[in-house]
């Protein structure tokens, strides 16, 4: 008692806890979860943690819905105490790695472990995040739109005092949260010490005796299509550390189980973030699932019946037809267009070569036509079934939007890259609407994304590549808004080749006038707008949309086919044969075709044979894959490239187009000119012309600049041309 300090006696005996387990009984019993707890007679945890720890890799990943079956109130606990019970949790583990890897060692040095969770409890969207739910474990789905570079957080800093040397220890908790040096010196003094205090902040930081952990700043933002009607979509920064850096890269669907916390922004002097009171969210992460963890495991996505049930469904003769049927099946009509479709969803076979290069097997499909032909809807509806998709309207998408835009971080002022619609697509479909109204340098830019399924930048000293590994589904109106029959393609298309040769499928889209399919088409109409069935079809109910998603994914995941020996050269021949036709229709007109016919069709229509394989889950490719493959083909791309010119009428026109192109220049001589109207009445009365011919030959040679109109087109005069 003569030492002045505080006397302290045991009252109660150390077995005694009033009222909570005391940590160490929470550890205990956490303790024999990792070393008992068991599934189908395999010790899950106690394997794991060996497995790792001879790996040297100290985690454990534990299921939150096993420890709820083990022992209820301390999972119960974690979820709503994680900060308390998360660092017992590691401890345990370092002490269950001793037991079960060193038996026999009594002090071994161990590393701190690292506790990772997931769980199939129910996710807590961005936007619901709320106080309530502060400093509890939430489970938060999103998709990664930037990732910082990793850095070194420090979690046990040694300190120095400058003046007496005098060393101390000083723990950092994680995530967001920052430490304060002492402001005094913490040197016991000895009564009557002669030597001066020391003066305020006298410790400075030993680096080389702290210790540190990897840390990254993940920034989540909701999945596009779970963001409600006319909002923006929200976003978290998380701290990922340790084992789960560098596990997400921008453009990465994923689940992330953390902690949700709050840390004290610095901001500026004059902004509120940093008023006392006010706080800014963050998550700390204690777990990260991406979808490629979950496609690597397999079976945790399919259950065996469903397995079951698709490879049943696979083996029907009629399958092609039905799921045709099921794309869209309230629009009427448009089968070939909803078999590109289907072709789509399901993709070819991807391909690396031994040297490295990369060919896509990803299928792009370009509907170009009239407008109320329910391009739209059909584009709306692909949206909905493909288990990655964005849709986006062309004349509201710019370049930096459609690949990556490179942003400036607030507080440490580094550059950093926001994938686009293209990257956060990656694995999907993107749907452009209004394909037309791009502006062309825009347009350029999806170019690379298309063909190399990359997107390169170089912007403020980023130079980087990116994956963009998408099919495009695009639609458009052609130039005059409607498409003009007397024109050809190329007058119609407001294209350049270098896009057109990237689609694998152009289909034209004509809105005709026919008295039968317009009265059953009405009748259709009326028949959804009364019941929401149509007349056809009946089908409806066969496939739903969401089995029809879960069975594309399964067919992606599980099969990937190749082309038999006949099949190819079934192709190869063909395509030679398509390339002679269309060489000899390009002679015939005496211009280049606007829709070329290259390798890249050649590649394509393997592509789509690859896909009506993979639908029916066969690993080859047979002829009959291939006849309608090459159908497929021939109803779209090269209906569109013999438009103009198939029809004999219109070869017919241009025969006589040209005649009177030849008569017109030999009635006006250079620097001449005459009436429009003494002009037809010459052309169509005297000489037997047809009107349409002539018109026709007049707006030829003013392209050419031959001629020109002029007295708001009532004289016609003839240039030097």
């Amino acid at each position: 008692m003569d030492r002045q300090s505080v006397f302290s006696t045991h009252v109660y005996d150390a077995t005694f806890a009033q009222g909570e387990d005391t940590n160490l009984q929470v550890q205990a019993q956490l303790e024999a979860f990792i070393l008992d707890f068991r599934l189908d007679n395999v010790f899950v945890y106690r394997d794991q943690l060996r497995e790792n720890a001879l790996l040297q890799k100290y985690y454990c990943d534990v299921n939150i819905g096993d420890l709820i079956k083990f022992n209820e109130e301390i999972a119960h606990r974690l979820v709503n105490e994680p900060a308390d019970i998360i660092p017992l949790f590691e401890a345990a583990l370092k002490k269950c790695t001793h037991r079960i890897v060193f038996p026999h060692q009594v002090k071994v040095d161990l590393p701190d472990h690292q506790l990772l969770l997931h769980s199939s409890a129910e996710d807590v969207s961005i936007r619901n995040l709320d106080s309530l739910t502060i400093s509890r474990l939430v489970r938060v789905p999103g998709i990664v739109i930037g990732a910082s570079v990793m850095s070194s957080k420090a979690t046990e800093l040694q300190l120095q005092c400058r003046n007496c040397n005098h060393q101390q220890h000083l723990r950092v908790s994680g995530g967001f949260s920052g430490a304060t040096l002492p402001r005094v010196c913490g040197r016991a003094r000895v009564p009557n010490d002669p030597t001066p205090k020391c003066p305020m902040d006298p410790y400075f930081v030993l680096h080389e005796k702290s210790r540190f952990v990897d840390q990254q700043v993940i920034k989540l933002q909701e999945a596009p299509d779970q963001v409600p009607v006319g909002e923006l979509p929200r976003h978290v920064l998380i701290s990922a550390d340790r084992y789960l850096t560098n596990r997400v890269v921008p453009g990465s669907r994923c689940t992330v189980m953390g902690i949700f916390s709050i840390y004290q922004s610095k901001g500026s002097k004059n902004s509120t973030a940093s008023a006392v009171a006010i706080r800014t969210p963050y998550l700390r992460a204690v777990g990260i699932q991406t979808d490629i963890d979950q496609t690597a495991k397999g079976a945790s996505i399919f259950s065996e019946e469903e397995e079951q049930e698709f490879l049943e469904l696979s083996r029907r003769p009629d399958l092609y037809n039905i799921m045709t049927d099921c794309i869209a099946p309230s629009i009427y009509g448009n089968r070939d267009i909803k078999k590109a479709i289907l072709c789509l969803l399901m993709g070819g076979s991807k391909k690396i070569l031994p040297d490295g290069m990369k060919l896509r097997g990803d299928i792009n499909v370009l509907l170009l036509g009239d407008p109320g032909t329910a391009k739209s809807q059909l584009l709306k509806f692909a949206e909905t079934v493909a288990p990655i998709a964005i849709y986006t309207s062309g004349k509201g998408s710019s370049a930096a939007g459609l690949t990556a835009s490179v942003q400036r971080d607030a507080t440490t002022r580094e550059f950093y890259l926001e994938g686009g619609a293209m990257v956060l697509a990656d694995g999907g479909v993107v749907c452009i609407d209004e394909f037309d109204k791009m502006r062309d340098e825009d347009r350029v830019a999806i170019h690379e994304a298309m063909e190399q399924q990359t997107i390169s930048i170089a912007k403020a000293g980023i130079t980087t590549i990116l994956n963009a590994r998408t099919s495009v589904l695009a639609a458009a109106n052609p130039i005059f808004g409607r498409y003009d029959e007397s024109k050809t393609p190329g007058e119609n298309i407001d294209f350049q080749t270098t896009i057109l040769s990237r689609f694998d499928m152009i289909f034209i889209v004509k809105d005709d006038h026919d008295r039968a399919k317009d009265e059953k088409m009405a009748k259709h109409v009326m028949g959804i707008h009364q019941g929401g069935r149509g007349v056809e079809e009946q089908t409806e109910s066969e496939i739903p949309v969401e089995k029809m998603r879960r069975y594309i994914s399964y067919c992606k995941t599980r099969c990937a086919p190749r082309l038999s020996r006949e099949a190819s050269d079934k192709l190869s021949s063909h395509f030679v044969s398509i390339r002679k036709q269309v060489h000899a229709s390009e002679l015939e007109a005496n211009t280049r075709s606007s829709i070329p016919i290259t390798v890249r069709q050649l590649e394509a229509i393997i592509r789509i044979t690859e896909s009506l394989a993979k639908l029916s889950l066969s690993p080859v490719a047979t002829e009959q894959h291939v006849d309608e493959a090459i159908r497929l083909f021939l109803c779209s791309t090269m209906d569109a490239v013999n438009q103009g010119s198939a029809s004999s009428g219109s070869r017919e026109l241009n025969e006589e187009v040209n005649r009177v192109e030849a008569e017109l220049k030999r009635r006006l001589p250079i620097g001449w000119s005459t009436s429009l109207a003494s002009l037809r009445r010459e052309m169509v009365e005297g000489k037997g012309y047809s009107e349409q011919a002539l018109n026709r030959a007049l707006m030829i040679l003013q392209r050419r600049d031959t001629i020109m109109f002029r007295n708001q087109g009532a004289q016609v005069y003839r240039n030097g041309a």
